[in-house]
């Protein structure tokens, strides 16, 4: 049984109906099953295959599947999934042909003696997806990308929209995974099927590791074990969190319904500070642990933002951003809390 919140899977239900009609009695195939937007997905999937009977299958592919069942037991057993064993890069194909693939695989954060592999990860496993989609017929398919691609964002705009200028731009900062994502995105938008593009900004919610270099999820690790909550910078950045229940609709509209060799941005368009943010995690705790900022503000340094544009998933796809980010950090702290 899922240990997520079951009116937000209901909700995620009733907002992508018309995805489940879509993908009733197929094979699909996924990468990153165990991850956070993996995780998600699978989340979204088995809930439709239970409550719509959809006879249909999804082949998650994972490292360690042993791993992932004692992490989600009830994802790693469910008749709907079927685990896949081995790496992105060098994992046997499958002998299903599969009408949908979504590839969620990738290492955002590494150290810099293992930033080769990381982009051997993104590129190489990008390339061996592709021999999935070759031996399918047309498949629908989905890259989970990033915001990274865009490089950094102009101080001088507010939102960063799908501009493809600015990802053939050279990056100002050099950046691994950027520059392996964007060299992905390049490979897929020249797959044998129907490739689409999700490029994701912050994220929140459930499954969000509280140990990696994510704000949101330091500040729920630290308040859980009693404060402070440490903001290790100055506080100033702004960014914005979407929280994974409208994530995966997104995610699924776009899988289905996008247009092919587009990018879509995926993220909230709500700006906040990080300092603000730490707040809000601290006033979401019964404990209402303390705020510390370790480092002070720069006078005259501008603030540094990351925060999209979603007028193109608005408009074309009308996906909406359901929750705030206060529901969010409550469903953070709640799951979290209980594990």
């Amino acid at each position: 049984m899922t240990t997520l919140n079951t009116e937000h899977l209901d909700a995620i239900l009733s907002r992508t109906r018309g995805v489940w009609d879509e993908l009733r009695g197929k094979e699909l195939f996924l990468t990153g099953a165990t991850g956070f937007v993996g995780s998600w997905l699978l989340e979204s999937f088995t809930w439709a295959c239970d409550h719509l009977s959809l006879n249909t299958h999804v082949h998650a592919l994972t490292r360690d599947p042993k791993r992932f069942a004692e992490k989600a037991p009830h994802l790693a057993r469910h008749p709907a999934v079927i685990l896949v064993e081995g790496d992105v890069r060098t994992f046997s194909i499958p002998a299903a042909r599969f009408s949908h693939i979504i590839h969620a695989a990738a290492q955002p954060f590494v150290a810099p003696s293992e930033e080769r592999e990381q982009r051997e990860v993104i590129v190489e496993g990008t390339r061996h997806v592709l021999s999935v989609a070759r031996v399918s017929d047309m498949p629908k398919m989905l890259l989970i990308s990033s915001g990274a691609v865009y490089g950094t964002q102009p101080t001088s705009c507010s939102h960063m929209q799908e501009d493809e200028e600015a990802v053939l731009r050279p990056l100002i900062t050099p950046s691994v995974y950027a520059e392996a994502k964007r060299e992905a995105e390049h490979l897929w938008k020249e797959a044998p099927g129907i490739p689409t593009i999700a490029r994701c900004y912050a994220l929140a919610g459930p499954y969000l590791p509280l140990d990696a270099p994510y704000a949101i999820g330091n500040f729920v690790r630290d308040g859980l074990h009693g404060g402070p909550i440490r903001v290790q910078g100055d506080g100033t950045p702004l960014r914005s969190y979407l929280y994974a229940a409208d994530l995966v609709v997104w995610l699924w509209t776009i899988l289905c319904k996008g247009d092919a060799g587009r990018a879509y941005n995926v993220g909230s368009e709500h700006a906040i500070s990080i300092l603000d943010l730490a707040h809000a995690v601290a006033s979401a705790l019964p404990s209402r642990p303390a705020v510390e900022v370790l480092r002070a503000p720069v006078e005259g340094t501008p603030h540094s933002r990351y925060v999209p544009s979603t007028l193109r998933a608005r408009a074309e796809l009308h996906l909406t951003e359901n929750y705030s980010l206060s529901e969010a950090i409550r469903a953070m702290i709640s799951w979290y809390a209980t594990r």
